[in-house]
């Protein structure tokens, strides 16, 4: 069970915005995730209790702090603290841990504290399945007193577990205080406070790079590449959100990692900011995660006391409030109103910020969203001006002329057996001509573009990134991040080291190896199969539909019914498959979470990395397998009149339009994308939150009177409480796949498919190789006729020829089809033509060539472009020449004052 980061979802209208599911608030990292940590596990017997000289450091400094400063709060009475502070109102609350208090029996039967009447006890009803309250008893049952027993000795268990964790964190220096006469009825909460004698030490293992008191200027590159920029952030300089920086732009503080023997180089000019509150809470939580409890057989951390129900929850606390009449200025009230807010959907989105809020991880991932966004903009126009370009150039398109010109008089064969008759090209008109949109000569130049794009975007964000980490002072951030088991992991291992005292066969070092993982791997495999097979099986049916339909409808007698069969076969399968892969990606998401659990990974990065892997082959095969037969095989496996071929006993398999299946293809894509956007991101991501935030107020029973009342009595750890646990990143990350290597790697193999998109599934390559190879003044005209075949009627097969063959009006002795075969007059009739060979040759050249002259200008796109801004790197260098001439001061201070003490001595 992962540890909660800052909670979100919300009761009322104060947390409007943690309700967007995706939105900016309702995000939050992992807290051990907002910094860098030391590579070597600190374990709790690392710990030694904390020095009566330390402690008096602390002290000191709280002692200090009293006399120095005037804060408000601290001339509260401990009863009117609402704030994220100890009774005292002095020491700050860095993180929390909740638990369920359980009263004795007969305490339980006579508690009326929170009566019907009291709102928050009918809030807390809504919230969870469990009443705070028993039923009344008329007398004392056996039955039931028994089970009390039982439930009685599990709580005084957790109790114990509860005591010598608290205990074993008071021994690393964290201080705690207990409420457990919260509002909230059968919670209890466990406040932690990190003083600043353990925010040091732990800093300094974690090895944290903090400010110190140099500061140098930050200079602004000269050369082209800089001026364009910085000249495009001057013109949009009202597009950027209102947040003031404490420190200019043309500023920077050296950063190093903190050593408490080096205090005097940090700027330590006030105390209580020097650690904010992100920094602060990613602290405890390391601490959190080493300490154990011991008293079990086998050692519990903090996620498997929160798994086994010890505690019920843990989390860092937000700033404060985001609306209301007294909500104070916080940054989380500044990222309410300047980036979750529909009303700046338009403007940049504060990184510093929300990094500052959330750390490191979470601000990388918008980063890099805010990235991926500017970058679509040049390839959406560039589209826009693709698809204008086909709409002009429509009317001047020769096949497509040709197709609508009835002069030509041209028969084709049945579509389907017996249900369909002959029919005219002519009535593919509207087709032909939209077909032209997408299959036209500025498609070549888009999937050009659109590879070189990929390799923009690219070098755009490492970049991007770059510049992050040297603002942000995250060289190495995520090389040596520490980790810790899983709770599940834990429970296995002790279940196999009791195994072992059983047996009487102990090892030194008990863990899992590949044999006990040998069934998990095995059922893994099974079931991914077997979903891909399904996935398979699921794309075949949507055939067999639209094969069924479009023989149904032919047999139709309406003819607005028989005019548009096609596009409503091409919409309604399209839809089909769009309703298949939003249900079969929750169901995929859900069994490729379940299988990852069965394998127990050792850590939760271990975990991510297995879930991600099976999430996004299942998704991906879910995804694309449908536009992938519509692009490469559909009209390939079909045969020819009189040869067809069938599956599943009578169904003939589908061909193309005459203009090809592009058009169908974009119409897959197309729906499902904007399917997929609309639904699984609006839907899921907004629409049901707010559904859920609405239901929960119709069941809260609270009008806005006492919902007010509620929030002014509520502490923030308690207002927190009530939020809903952060889920992580994964479905976000998934979403956008934001792995580097992986990202490459699709841009090779979008290259390949678009070469053979291009070179198979449009006419592109036809038309080229009849142009310059077969037609007789070097334009299009006769290449329409040029791709049809001819076909004798008398050579149907039995049964398959039509029921009504006279439907045209006339006798039909041959009929066209779209194929480059022999005519039935010659010797090698329905044998495929040198003419299929030639432009097959052509399409093979054309792939090979595409493929290496757009991967080689991608390569020197990649080369052109360094992967370090320059003024970036001159900085780094600067920094380190500062870093150097800083330290050799202090040594030379040093080596001034034992030389001062050494004369005086001698003296």
């Amino acid at each position: 069970m992962e540890c909660q980061g800052k909670r979100t979802d919300s009761l009322d209208q104060n947390d409007s915005a943690l309700e967007l599911d995706s939105s900016p608030l309702s995000s939050c990292e992992h807290s051990s995730s907002m910094q860098q940590t030391h590579p070597t596990v600190m374990k709790s017997a690392d710990y030694e209790p904390v020095s009566s000289e330390e402690r008096n450091l602390d002290v000191d400094f709280v002692t200090t702090a009293r006399n120095n400063e005037s804060v408000p709060m601290k001339d509260l009475c401990p009863d009117t603290v609402l704030g994220p502070y100890f009774s005292d109102g002095m020491r700050r609350v860095d993180y929390v841990l909740t638990y369920h208090i359980q009263k004795s029996g007969s305490t339980r039967r006579r508690s009326s504290r929170f009566g019907d009447n009291n709102f928050i006890q009918r809030l807390w009803r809504s919230l969870s399945t469990r009443s705070s309250r028993a039923p009344l008893q008329p007398k004392e049952d056996p039955e039931v007193a028994a089970q009390e027993h039982q439930t009685d000795y599990h709580e005084d268990d957790k109790r114990f577990k509860r005591d010598e964790f608290e205990e074993n964190l008071r021994k690393t220096g964290l201080e705690l205080e207990k409420d457990e006469e919260s509002t909230i009825p059968g919670i209890g909460f466990l406040k932690i406070h990190a003083p600043w004698n353990v925010l040091c030490r732990e800093a300094e293992f974690m090895k944290l790079k903090m400010p110190t008191k140099k500061v140098y200027e930050v200079k602004q590159g000269s050369n082209v590449v800089e001026k364009i920029r910085m000249f495009i952030h001057k013109v949009t300089a009202p597009l950027h959100p209102k947040v003031n920086t404490s420190r200019s732009q043309c500023e920077k503080p050296l950063c190093h990692a903190f050593s408490r023997e080096k205090q005097h180089l940090f700027d330590l000019s006030d105390k209580n900011k020097f650690f904010d509150s992100k920094t602060r809470s990613s602290i405890v939580y390391e601490v959190l995660k080493r300490t154990k409890c011991m008293k079990p057989k086998y050692p519990l951390g903090l996620t498997s006391l929160l798994a086994n129900g010890v505690y019920t929850s843990a989390y860092p606390l937000h700033d404060g409030d985001i609306v209301g009449v007294n909500a104070e200025p916080n940054d989380r009230k500044l990222l309410y109103e300047q980036w979750a807010s529909y009303s700046v959907f338009y403007k940049y989105q504060p990184i510093g910020l929300i990094r500052k809020y959330f750390g490191e991880k979470v601000g990388l991932y918008f980063a890099w969203l805010g990235v991926y966004t500017q970058m679509l903009i040049p390839a959406a126009i560039i589209g826009v001006i693709v698809f204008l370009y086909g709409c002009a150039t429509v009317d001047d398109n020769i096949p497509s002329m040709e197709i609508c010109d009835p002069r030509n008089n041209i028969t084709m064969c049945p579509l389907c057996d017996q249900a369909c008759s002959y029919w005219k090209l002519v009535t593919a008109c509207g087709t032909a001509r939209a077909s032209h949109l997408f299959d036209n000569a500025a498609t070549v130049f888009f999937s050009v573009f659109m590879a070189l794009w990929a390799v923009l975007f690219m070098e755009h964000w490492k970049r991007r990134q770059m510049r992050l980490n040297y603002v942000w002072d995250l060289t190495g951030f995520g090389e040596e991040e520490e980790d810790h088991n899983r709770a599940e992991y834990e429970f296995r291992v002790m279940q196999k080291k009791l195994k072992q005292e059983h047996s009487g066969l102990m090892d030194e070092k008990v863990k899992l190896t590949c044999t006990d993982r040998l069934p998990a791997y095995m059922t893994t495999v099974v079931m991914m199969g077997f979903m891909i097979t399904v996935t398979f099986v699921i794309v075949f049916g949507v055939i067999l539909y639209r094969i069924s339909i479009k023989a149904a409808l032919h047999m139709s007698s309406h003819p607005v019914v028989r005019y548009n069969i096609r596009a409503t076969v091409k919409t309604t399968a399209a839809i089909i498959n769009l309703i298949i892969i939003i249900v079969l990606d929750e169901i995929y998401g859900a069994i490729a979470r379940w299988l990852t659990r069965l394998e127990v990974p050792k850590t939760d990065k271990s975990f991510e990395e297995r879930l991600i892997f099976k999430t996004f082959i299942l998704k991906f095969v879910n995804a694309f397998t449908p536009i992938v037969y519509l692009a490469f095989f559909r009209g390939r496996l079909v045969g020819r009149p009189g040869n067809y071929l069938y599956v599943v006993g009578s169904y003939r398999m589908e061909e193309c339009a005459h203009a090809g299946c592009l058009m169908e293809l974009c119409i897959q894509l197309c729906i499902t994308m904007l399917g997929k956007q609309l639904i699984q991101n609006n839907l899921f991501e907004i629409g049901i939150p707010k559904l859920k935030k609405m239901l929960r107020k119709r069941k809260s029973e609270l009008d806005s009177i006492q919902e007010q009342v509620l929030h002014n009595t509520l502490k923030r750890y308690e207002k927190d409480q009530l939020l809903g646990p952060f889920v992580g990143l994964n479905p976000e990350y998934m979403e956008m796949s934001i792995w580097y290597n992986l990202l490459r790697g699709l841009s090779k193999v979008a290259v390949i498919v678009n070469a053979f998109v291009i070179a198979f599934t449009s006419d592109f390559i036809p038309r080229l190789v009849y142009q310059y190879m077969y037609s007789p003044d070097g334009t299009l005209h006769g290449f329409v006729n040029h791709t049809l075949s001819y076909f004798n009627v008398t050579d149907f097969d039995p049964g398959t020829e039509p029921l009504q063959p006279m439907h045209l009006g006339y006798k039909v002795s041959v009929c066209r089809y779209k194929d480059y075969r022999d005519p039935p007059w010659s010797s090698t009739k329905y044998e495929l033509s040198k003419e299929f060979w030639a432009i097959l040759a052509a399409r093979l050249a054309f792939v090979i060539v595409f493929q290496n002259v757009v991967m080689l200008m991608s390569d020197f796109v990649d080369w052109l472009i360094p992967d370090i801004p320059k003024d970036i790197s001159l900085q780094i260098h600067k920094e380190k020449i500062l870093m150097v001439e800083l330290f050799m001061k202090e040594e030379q201070g040093k080596r001034i004052t034992n030389g001062n003490k050494q004369s005086e001595f001698y003296y």
